[in-house]
């Protein structure tokens, strides 16, 4: 794993952290706001997640891949439940925490296959 791999990693964190905070702004402005309840905690808690998970990456920390992994699953269900939803905010923050937990994935598999486990 290079640094350019966890630099591009940090970056979707960002971005997915970005996307989280506007789809939750957004969705807080919705009609219907009993409907969107689920994914704007799951927009608050992914944008947390991955900010911290970038933070902890930035600062070398040793459980970068343990980090990365709970990231990657917040994104996955944040995803998910956004997918749901046909606004555009929601797309863009499907797509956004799609890439982020595609990125963490690949980074601890990078680590995994340089060094035999997720964080070294």
């Amino acid at each position: 794993m290079t640094r350019t791999e966890m630099q591009a990693c940090i970056d979707e964190c960002i971005r997915c952290m970005q996307a989280c905070n506007a789809c939750y702004e957004a969705c807080l402005k919705e009609d219907g706001l009993e409907m969107m309840r689920t994914c704007i905690r799951l927009d608050r808690e992914c944008a947390d997640i991955c900010g911290f998970a970038a933070q902890a990456m930035a600062q070398g920390s040793t459980y970068y891949g343990e980090l990365c992994l709970i990231c990657a699953e917040a994104c996955e269900s944040c995803g998910a439940e956004c997918a749901k939803h046909e606004t555009e905010h929601c797309r863009r923050c499907a797509e956004a925490c799609y890439a982020c937990a595609g990125a963490c994935i690949a980074l601890v598999d990078a680590s995994v296959e340089a060094h035999g486990s997720p964080t070294a």
